[in-house]
């Protein structure tokens, strides 16, 4: 396996972005190799974790989350968890979090959040910054009535799962309950009434009076990236839409400028029809890079890892092209990055729900730890918040406009 070059490690280093600290790796049952085309070409070059007991603003929250791992709400502030998309910052990241505590019902107290976040991972230790913000909407932009009176949004009202930054620094944020794309300024707040694709609703859908759903419950946007032009937006569904092979998820693309879908994307067939989407990012205008997961974790965990996906289907069978890049249940760790020298280290969360690109070698990818209740790492432990960076051995040969957006997390210059 090819090693960074000194000029890539002294870059990946100013942005702290390599390790020299070796933890320990999970201990679970034989890694498995998900059956994909392709091989695996790839290995660990970086780690960094936030301990899962970590808390932001002091407003109480939990009131009605179930105990768990040994940890019992409510808390007496906001805990910092749920990751489910990442931006460059510069030389930090923004981190979005979703619902909080896994449904509707249970997250009335749950206020949503983007955070600004330092992946160290020469120290291993990520920490929470100045800077981030709350989701809002002052203005009654949103369709349905909202759970706070000071119109903070909560995760009772949205479901935010991925986000991307326009040049004019406003956000747009993809989420499971309509499902729906929603448009916010540089401080959270809400821009104008969410927009949904035709003919495909979630349970939680704020307009289904009485229709009954065509998508299951929390599988609407889980994944979106930015497409090269820089306001073309693919939002991509976690689950399979009423009448679709079971297996297929949908990528759509919508235009930001004018507010609307402009159709189908591509569909991609899934390895089981019950996994899950993860996240997804942009290489050009034809590929992504697609996270897709079982719902194991721990010992049950099977199947985690990054798919290249070809939107230009190739072979001609109605499917996005997909390969397997990384095995993230066996993620080779020649160097001990991960406290497995000469083995495999595991990423083994039941969701995996962050990817960004960080060169044409290199890419960093998060769990949602959902905290109190997932214990993929640790039997009845709750999951810190984790990032790896994976060296991959292909060029990835990513788009010059995309590499640029990414560079400067896709603020204007």
């Amino acid at each position: 396996m090819r090693r960074p070059s000194r000029r890539v490690a002294l870059t990946l280093t100013a942005a702290g972005l390599l390790t020299a600290v070796a933890v320990p790796a999970f201990a679970g049952g034989s890694p498995t190799v998900p059956q994909g085309n392709g091989s695996q070409q790839a290995e660990l070059v970086g780690r960094s974790v936030l301990p899962s007991a970590t808390f932001g603003e002091q407003v109480s929250s939990g009131a009605l989350a179930s105990p768990a791992n040994g940890v019992t709400p409510p808390f007496p502030a906001q805990p910092i968890q749920g990751f489910s998309g990442l931006l460059r910052d510069g030389d930090d990241w923004l981190v979005l979090e979703d619902n909080g505590y896994g449904t509707k019902a249970n997250s009335a107290d749950f206020l949503l959040r983007v955070i600004r976040v330092h992946i160290d991972t020469t120290t291993q230790q990520t920490t929470v910054l100045d800077g981030g913000f709350s989701l809002s909407d002052p203005d009654g932009k949103l369709p349905f009535p909202l759970t706070r009176s000071d119109r903070r949004l909560t995760g009772a009202d949205l479901d935010p799962e991925s986000f991307q930054r326009m040049p004019d620094g406003t956000f747009w944020i993809g989420e499971e309950f309509g499902p729906s794309v929603v448009h916010v300024d540089a401080q959270g707040r809400v821009l104008s009434a969410p927009v949904q694709p035709e003919g495909v609703r979630a349970p939680e859908a704020w307009d289904l009076g009485g229709a009954a759903p065509t998508l299951g419950s929390s599988k609407g946007f889980e994944g979106m990236a930015l497409g090269v032009d820089g306001h073309t937006l693919y939002p991509m569904l976690e689950g399979a839409v009423a009448g679709d092979d079971p297996a297929t998820r949908r990528i759509y693309s919508f235009d930001t400028r004018r507010g609307v879908y402009t159709g189908l994307k591509a569909k991609v067939r899934f390895e089981v029809p019950g996994n899950a989407l993860g996240d997804m990012v942009a290489l050009d205008q034809n590929r992504f890079l697609v996270l897709e997961r079982d719902n194991g974790q721990g010992p049950t965990a099977q199947l985690k890892a990054v798919y290249l996906v070809d939107t230009r289907d190739i072979d001609r069978d109605g499917y996005a092209d997909k390969r397997l890049l990384s095995n993230l249940m066996a993620i080779p760790d020649p160097q001990g990055v991960g406290g497995a020298k000469g083995g495999y280290f595991t990423f083994p969360f039941v969701t995996i729900e962050q990817i960004a690109v960080l060169d044409d070698h290199h890419i960093i990818v998060g769990n949602d730890n959902n905290y109190p209740g997932s214990a993929g790492r640790t039997a009845g432990v709750p999951d810190d918040n984790e990032h790896v960076v994976i060296q991959l051995d292909e060029d990835l040969q990513v788009d010059p406009a995309l590499a640029s957006i990414n560079a400067r997390g896709g603020r204007a210059r």
